[in-house]
């Protein structure tokens, strides 16, 4: 008599996968390969700071879907709020109470936002505003930051951060020459960078869109603005005729109320959001002056749709997290955890010691150990700088972290999320764990 191979484990689901998905993965990083896995954990379910596996293995998250959940999994007035929804119907292609009440709650939080147009991704919300700021400039180049990530839309994957860099890709193959062009690359934290390229391209003719920028970097790990960065794009958009857009997909409602420009008080032309304004469902969303955001159909020329824009589930997932993230206090509650964060992985660092290859960088509830490789204890201040990094020793660290049920990002060049439910007991797991991988030696193939 024989048996049914069993199909419901992780490495089972991982071949089935592969069979019909490339790689057996719907996003690259997922596969974790570049942290030595044959196969991820495929998860079944989330509660607060907990995920299980189709292994039946619990694990405390650090993920949080990529910063989409400062409440955590399956919040309750999330729950509540999407299953209302649900039961009234999925999808209508047609406006919703929903979308009016989320734009009006954005509009009125975000300093730069006068008008906001929701998108399914934050991928399509950044791609619209870069179409936006041409259109309203009249001009063809911008510039971004080497090692930052504003999605996969071809303008955007000359060079990047994030699963790029995870993976080793400098850049897409399929991203036509002429596109790529009219992407150039500025050094994060380096004003002198910006100056240079702009007056070099219109040296050429070329005159500058628009300045891309993540307020805060999270796609090379954590690196802050240096003190006068973000007021200087802001300076040198003016002075050339430029708009300047924050990508704030990441940082947006996440590291306070009205995101990273109220942090900083640096207000841009545009901005993009996606991650929290969904709570924890496919959206994105660009925002910004009204002269600006006017230009976009059926206001205007500009053109942008999407079925599924606006989609009530996501529309009422995201008021439910939003209004909870207000009426709870949470954005304390957050800044407090991010520092415990931070203190718990810098001490097992030193307890290790590890203290001098190793640097803990936060900005909020964004928190990255960054593996340095040589004893300087400094953390990288852009690109250049975080390629440099031992990512054999993050892999090692990250595979005896998962061991011992800690599931964190699988790239050295990701953030780790806070979130509202993590306990003390979490973060001593972590420190526990921490200590024993960091004092581990590293193989060397």
């Amino acid at each position: 008599m024989t048996t049914s191979p069993d199909l419901t484990t992780s490495a089972a689901l991982f071949a089935r996968a592969t069979r019909v998905t490339p790689g057996g993965v719907n996003s690259p990083v997922r596969a974790m390969g570049s942290v030595g896995r044959t196969h991820p954990p495929f998860i079944v379910s989330g509660e607060g700071s907990r995920i299980v596996d189709a292994d039946g293995n619990s694990y405390v998250d650090w993920v949080q879907s990529w910063g989409a959940l400062p409440l955590g999994h399956a919040d309750a007035d999330v729950v509540a709020a999407i299953t209302r929804a649900a039961g009234l119907g999925s999808s209508f292609g047609a406006p919703t109470p929903a979308e009016v009440e989320l734009a009006e709650l954005i509009v009125d939080a975000v300093p730069c936002a006068e008008l906001a147009r929701f998108t399914s991704s934050g991928t399509e919300a950044t791609m619209s505003a870069l179409r936006v700021a041409r259109a309203a400039t009249g001009r063809d180049a911008f510039i971004t930051f080497d090692g930052t990530y504003h999605g996969h839309a071809d303008p955007f994957l000359a060079a990047g951060g994030s699963g790029l860099a995870t993976l080793g890709i400098p850049s897409s193959p399929g991203v036509p020459a002429a596109t790529a062009e009219l992407t150039l690359l500025a050094t994060y934290n380096d004003l002198q960078s910006v100056r240079d390229l702009a007056e070099a391209s219109a040296a050429g003719g070329r005159e500058i869109a628009a300045i891309f920028v993540e307020p805060v970097a999270a796609n090379m790990g954590v690196v802050e603005p240096a003190p006068g960065f973000l007021e200087g794009l802001r300076a040198i958009a003016d002075e050339i005729g430029a708009l300047l857009v924050f990508d704030e997909v990441i940082t947006g409602f996440r590291l306070g109320w009205g995101g990273a420009q109220v942090r900083y008080g640096v207000t841009p032309d545009l901005a993009t959001f996606g991650k929290i304004i969904g709570g924890g469902l496919p959206v994105g969303a660009f925002v910004g002056r009204r002269d600006l955001m006017s230009l976009v159909a059926p206001s205007g020329s500009v053109y942008q749709a999407g079925t599924l824009s606006g989609n009530p589930l996501a529309m009422a997932a995201g008021l439910a997290q939003l209004n909870a993230l207000r009426e709870r206090d949470a954005y304390t509650v957050l800044e407090e955890q991010g520092a415990r964060l931070e203190a718990t992985i810098a001490r097992a660092a030193d307890d290790a010691g590890a203290g001098s290859t190793t640097a803990v960088s936060r900005v909020g509830s964004l928190v990255t150990l960054f593996h340095l490789g040589v004893e300087q204890h400094l953390a990288p201040q852009n690109f250049t700088e975080a390629k440099q990094l031992d990512t054999a020793r993050f892999a090692a660290t990250h595979a005896d972290l998962l061991s011992a049920g800690q599931y964190l990002p699988a790239s050295q060049f990701e953030a780790l999320f806070a979130s509202t439910t993590h306990d003390a007991q979490m973060l001593e797991q972590l420190g526990d764990a921490l200590r024993v991988a960091l004092a581990q030696p590293v193989e060397v193939a």
